[in-house]
């Protein structure tokens, strides 16, 4: 196969397979999506908290995911990867039921937050069986050889998701309150599950499998190298337009814009790149771009220059993921991709919990575009672990060469 391109039969067999569990992703992680700008405002507003209730809300999901990711890979392992999607597209819809009952204890806010806390819980595991379970499904459809595109093309369908569910819950809560958006969470996955029932399910390879230390002591080091090279990502999404704030610059959704756009197209043209040239070269040459855009907005004194990073950003952090992802699940057997799967993408959960905050705290001490200067560096190390794992490389069975 050549580097430059997929053969066109090869890329619509590749493209048929996945586009069924592209569209299932997509639709379970919009109602993600939809709640991210409401949410604040109707802990904060709606219900009468302060910031703290409002970040523990927020981070509950995260907490959830995190802890549930070997469960999830476990399941797609050994259930197969169509139960695992199953069972998190249920989570999902009782997530929103949850939304739903804190509604009626409004008078009592401890006990509607309670309520909400326990169904972003909820939805956070059904986030973590969904991903890994349909990275996993993917992973049996295609060749081996396509082990980047899939990450990429489905960690796609969920970056596009949020995209288009941001906008579109908070409509919906402008013009009918949070209990639109408890529908649509209830609604959404449900309608994704009449459709998943019908895909054919594909038999788990009934292998002896090994245990989640072994998995993670494989995968730590590219998860390593992704979660080092997420950080970036934090900083455009969390950062970039109190930067424009600060500077008195208009319009700082652009730079969200230059990165999503820069984002997309990387991983539109570029995603066989990672199984052609390898994960690790990729995953070097993409923290170097990335590091270059943190740069770049550090160093801003024009808008412009502040776009431009945004973009560079997002084109190499697009394909970080994949590219290391691509080296996790080659040093694991076959059979555990699932769990690999999950191990490698803690990784990235644990990174965002932790970089917002301390990324702040830099910028407390400091102005505000230092942080950005702290972010490049962070980045660069993880071009420093896809440099050792070149140096080091592994045979597709996960053994040392």
């Amino acid at each position: 196969m050549p580097v430059t391109a997929m053969q066109p039969v090869a890329l619509l067999r590749v493209t048929a397979n996945l586009l069924p569990i592209m569209a299932v992703v997509f639709a379970a992680f919009l109602v993600i999506g939809m709640a991210m700008p409401v949410l604040p405002l109707h802990v904060h507003d709606g219900l009468g908290f302060g910031t703290f209730v409002v970040g523990l809300v927020a981070g509950s999901q995260f907490a959830a995911s995190l802890v549930s990711r070997p469960w999830a890979g476990h399941v797609s392992d050994r259930s197969g990867a169509k139960r695992g999607v199953i069972a998190g597209l249920i989570a999902a819809a009782a997530s929103g039921l949850f939304y739903l009952l804190s509604l009626g204890f409004t008078e009592a806010p401890l006990a509607s937050v309670t309520i909400l806390l326990l169904g972003r819980g909820l939805l956070g595991a059904a986030e973590s069986f969904i991903i890994t379970a349909a990275v996993s499904w993917g992973l049996v459809l295609v060749e081996s050889g396509n082990t980047g595109k899939v990450i990429a093309w489905v960690g796609s369908a969920m970056f596009a998701a949020f995209a288009i569910g941001a906008p579109a819950g908070s409509a919906l809560y402008a013009a009918y309150g949070f209990a639109a958006i408890a529908l649509a969470t209830t609604a959404a996955p449900l309608l994704a599950l009449l459709f998943v029932v019908q895909l054919p399910a594909v038999a788990p390879v009934q292998q002896v499998r090994l245990s989640f230390a072994k998995v993670l002591g494989a995968v730590w080091v590219p998860g390593l190298g992704s979660a080092l090279g997420s950080v970036g990502f934090g900083a455009v999404t969390t950062f970039v337009a109190l930067l424009f704030a600060s500077r008195g610059w208009a319009n700082g959704w652009l730079a969200y814009t230059a990165y999503a756009l820069a984002f997309i197209l990387a991983r539109v043209f570029f995603s066989h790149l990672a199984d052609a040239i390898g994960g690790a070269r990729i995953a070097l040459l993409c923290a170097l771009v990335e590091a270059a855009g943190q740069a770049l907005i550090w160093l801003a004194a024009r808008p412009e220059m502040a776009l431009a990073g945004a973009a560079l950003t997002g084109f190499g952090f697009s394909l970080i993921y994949p590219g290391f992802g691509v080296e996790a699940v080659r040093r694991v057997p076959v059979q555990n991709r699932g769990l690999a799967m999950g191990a490698y993408t803690a990784f990235l959960d644990l990174a965002q919990g932790i970089a917002s905050p301390a990324l702040g705290l830099i910028a407390t001490g400091a102005r505000l575009n230092v942080l950005f200067l702290a972010s490049a560096v962070t980045v660069l190390c993880a071009a420093l672990v896809a440099w050792w794992l070149l140096a080091h490389p592994f045979t597709v069975e996960g053994h040392p060469q």
